[in-house]
């Protein structure tokens, strides 16, 4: 008993000689860990915490938990606000993945009578092969002329009210007014025109399903007449050549005049399509989640809509999007508001962390695993996320995991941890799916 006394001394001796180290993960709780300037030598942070450099003012420096150095060179401080976890990553961040990330704020503008366009495709985000984006503005009476593309043509007006007209292969008209929150979606090669209403005009969203998509391609009205023999001009429309002298080249976005009443801007002909092109999206009564709202819309309740799918997601203040994946589509987000950070897995030990914020657009291809965190305590971050599909789909983590024997779980996670295990057993139990995951305590 002397002996294993003495022993018991001795090791408790060696123990209080040895050095500690800064962080007692198992005795600090966050709050102990988490003080300071998160940008030093001296902070530590065992839990890579999400870190607001944009609200809470901070200089982003490539320090984590004692490693790194200072800049001494030239630095761009705005644009390394916008994106602390590329200055400093995360240190679950690994291997090599494209870029995820492209801002309409580093898109070219091309500024026209009214109006301007500007694009995101693969020339200014090449991992995105399926998806293009336009953000499109149009001052009051502005027309985006009659045209049509090869791809099909989906839209959420962003802000403002718009004017669509189109018709369908029958010859069946449509033309409707639309209000921020509402969408639009013209087939392949079905031919519009989109025109600004009211004292501000309208500003949207367009969502093409090809990566490859330019507004430079559009067939325009204005341009198919300019390269026809004014002979031919004559014999389709049974005129005189001569009243096609002076038609414009290309038009592409002009002022027009004020239009009247949807009404009294129907034709006298013709009939009423049986297709119906637009659909609220705002006005859909939301799925309630423990940190936000969820509204979906794809071909199962916007029926013309084949090719794109889309989710409508308002994050809360500290939520997120549950750590989920697509089967059946990549995923192509446009951050109307707020700002956020995403970490993209991508199998193979590869995993990388981007931020965003309103006017950003991020990609994450079909079957990575990702989140949606919003950097923000006080508060929305509100999301669009755009899918090359007919339906949307998602797995959960959480529900995966809730709906797997608990045995194979905690041998795959816990083995030799019985009490973290049941903990964690404890938490997934009901299973339930909850998108929108809200603060935890």
């Amino acid at each position: 008993m002397k002996l294993q006394a003495a022993i018991s001394l001795l090791a408790v001796e060696l123990c209080s000689a040895i050095p500690r180290p800064v962080i007692k993960t198992t005795q600090q709780t966050p709050l102990d860990l988490l003080k300071g300037d998160p940008y030093t030598k001296e902070w530590r942070d065992p839990w890579d915490k999400k870190i607001d450099s944009i609200g809470e003012k901070l200089d982003p420096l490539p320090w984590r938990n004692g490693q790194g150095a200072t800049i001494l060179g030239p630095e761009n401080k705005e644009r390394t606000r916008q994106n602390p976890d590329l200055m400093r990553p995360p240190s679950t961040d690994h291997g090599d993945m494209q870029n995820m990330r492209w801002s309409f704020a580093d898109s070219h503008t091309r500024i026209e009578e009214g109006g301007w366009t500007r694009q995101t495709t693969t020339r200014e985000l090449a991992s995105s092969p399926s998806i293009a984006g336009v953000n499109m503005r149009l001052g009051p009476g502005v027309i985006r002329e009659l045209h049509w593309h090869k791809e099909a043509e989906w839209a959420y007006v962003l802000s403002g009210s718009v004017r669509i007209t189109t018709i369908d292969v029958e010859g069946g008209y449509f033309i409707d007014d639309l209000n921020e929150g509402d969408l639009w979606y013209f087939p392949s090669g079905y031919p519009h025109s989109l025109q600004g209403l009211g004292a501000n005009g309208t500003e949207f969203l367009l969502v093409f399903d090809s990566g490859a998509f330019s507004e430079e391609s559009t067939f325009l009205l204005t341009d198919w007449l300019s390269h026809t023999p004014k002979s031919v001009l004559g014999s389709n429309f049974r005129l005189p050549p001569k009243t096609f002298a002076d038609s414009p080249k290309e038009k592409y976005i002009f002022q027009g005049r004020m239009p009247g009443s949807l009404e009294s801007s129907l034709p006298k002909h013709g009939h009423v399509s049986k297709l119906n092109f637009t659909h609220h999206m705002l006005a859909q009564t939301p799925q309630k989640t423990s940190g936000g709202l969820v509204r979906i819309v794809d071909s199962s309740n916007f029926k013309i809509s084949k090719t794109i799918a889309a989710a409508h997601l308002t994050i809360g203040p500290g939520a997120m999007r549950e750590m989920h994946w697509h089967p059946n589509a990549d995923e192509w987000s446009f951050f109307v508001k707020g700002r956020a950070r995403m970490t993209i897995f991508g199998a193979t030990g590869t995993a990388r962390t981007f931020n965003y914020q309103a006017g950003d657009v991020g990609v994450v291809p079909q079957n990575m695993g990702h989140f949606i965190e919003n950097l923000s305590e006080t508060e929305d971050l509100v999301v669009l996320e755009l899918f090359k599909a007919d339906k949307f789909q998602d797995f959960s983590l959480f529900q995966w995991l809730g709906e797997t024997p608990k045995k194979m779980v905690v041998d795959h996670l816990f083995n030799g941890d019985d009490k973290a295990g049941a903990k964690f057993l404890a938490s997934i139990e009901s299973a339930d799916k909850d998108p929108i995951r809200g603060k935890s305590s």
